[in-house]
């Protein structure tokens, strides 16, 4: 019996007859983004720091049509995202807040910056994102950067534009800032420069030629990623988020009083954390470090009578690096019980010096650190809900899953989505589809 392509799968064949209802019969043109998920380095991307994520098997796909005119106009399978146009240009108009075109607005107008003046491609288009094969929403899998990231590759390729991918995810990345968040280059890396079977080891560092040092790590033979998604969706906008970034550049900021020329927390991974502590206040007010003449620079939604725990949210960052670098060691040396240890001290730290889990999280992550063949387990993404990531022995893995669902239902009344993750390939160009 002949193989059933990918083309000629339910999920395209159905988005296909919906593109043709929206816009007409002809050729189609098809551009993926994974998710990610991160095994490793939590809030430390925007620190400069070292992170290890993983591209998973579940994307945004956007099918496009080119147009001339410079026109984007883009539908959605999910009735509850209602379509919307704009013209492609170095200073697009934001939609309202939290609106999800705003995420493909950021993406056009970056890449009508770096293409320059000639006659923008756009199109019309159609986003296929829903579950099991699109990457959960607020669940801490990254799928508002895959929609960045789709559409970044969808106006790159119709306009014939080439980067370096490592600099086209940092472009991919300061693009999504349009949304209002300021978040690190993480996300938009792992969906572009993903391989199946590796996590990627990315110093979240530029050099002084603007390229960013990657490398990858093969996972642990005899073990896969379970994904676990709590059902408690995060907004990834301003609050909490925006908060540490903050609270860790008033680190830096107090720092750099002793440690002159500093400029992020990852400049100072080499002192003990004993002699860095003292310099730290627990608590400070926004008011307090501005008096003190201390530019936290852009950071939207920071009133000044916001209170931030610089210590804590720097001690999670510095011990944070220090654990992605350990990790890297144990994948290479296959220590995987070094590994599953790193995976408990990275989810304990997240939870009490950064103080990003839950009620539900941690009910997940007990449920699976208390069963056989469970590695180690931990809260992944922004966090404040979504998902937590465990390595699991494959012999194991299926039962895992299965207790893991009935025990975290009985304990909160949700049911979650827990599944089996392959690490997935970078986004891309994925075909074209006739008539």
């Amino acid at each position: 019996m002949r193989e059933t392509t990918l083309f000629e799968q339910p999920r395209y064949q159905t988005a296909v007859s919906h593109f043709h209802t929206l816009y007409g019969p002809g050729e189609i043109a098809v551009f993926r983004a994974p998710g990610r998920v991160n095994l490793i380095g939590e809030h430390t991307d925007y620190n400069h720091g070292y992170v290890m994520p993983v591209a998973i098997d579940r994307d945004v796909v956007i099918l496009a049509r080119p147009r001339a005119d410079g026109v984007v106009r883009l539908a959605n399978m999910e009735p509850e995202f209602t379509p919307f146009s704009f013209v492609i240009s170095d200073n697009i108009p934001s939609a309202s807040a939290g609106d999800w075109s705003n995420y493909v607005r950021g993406a056009a107008q970056m890449v009508a910056q770096q293409v320059g003046k000639r006659p923008l491609i756009g199109f019309d288009g159609l986003v296929m994102a829903a579950p099991p094969f699109g990457v959960p929403r607020g669940a801490g899998l990254s799928s508002s950067s895959a929609l960045t990231v789709a559409a970044a590759v969808t106006l790159a390729h119709l306009n014939d534009w080439r980067p370096p991918l490592d600099q086209f995810a940092a472009r991919c990345s300061r693009a999504e800032w349009y949304v209002g968040t300021r978040g690190g280059v993480m996300d938009h890396f792992a969906s572009l420069l993903g391989r199946p079977g590796q996590a990627l080891f990315l110093d979240c560092r530029p050099g002084e030629n603007g390229r960013y040092a990657t490398q990858y790590a093969a996972l642990p033979s005899g073990y896969q990623l379970l994904i676990a998604n709590s059902g408690v969706k995060h907004r990834n906008v301003g609050g909490g988020y925006n908060y540490r970034v903050a609270a860790c550049r008033a680190g830096v900021a107090l720092l750099r009083r002793q440690f002159v020329g500093i400029t992020h927390l990852r400049d100072v991974e080499k002192v003990a954390w004993a002699e860095l502590e003292p310099l730290l206040p627990e608590e400070t007010a926004v008011s307090d470090l501005i008096q003190q003449g201390i530019d936290l620079g852009d950071i939207p939604g920071l009133p000044a009578d916001a209170r931030l725990r610089v210590r804590d949210r720097c001690r999670h960052v510095w011990t944070e690096n220090w654990r992605v670098r350990q990790a890297v060691e144990a994948l290479n040396g296959g220590d995987v019980a070094q590994l599953g240890q790193l995976l408990h001290a990275a989810h304990a730290s997240a939870r009490d010096d950064y103080d990003i889990s839950c009620p539900e999280i941690e009910t997940l992550v007990t449920v699976l650190n208390g069963q056989p063949g469970v590695l180690g387990a931990r809260l992944t993404g922004a966090g404040w809900g979504g998902c937590v990531v465990a390595l699991v022995a494959e012999g194991e893995i299926t039962a895992v899953a299965r207790h893991t669902q009935t025990a975290y239902h009985a304990a909160t009344g949700i049911d979650p989505d827990v599944f089996i993750c392959a690490p997935s390939g970078g986004a891309g160009f994925v075909g074209n589809i006739g008539e």
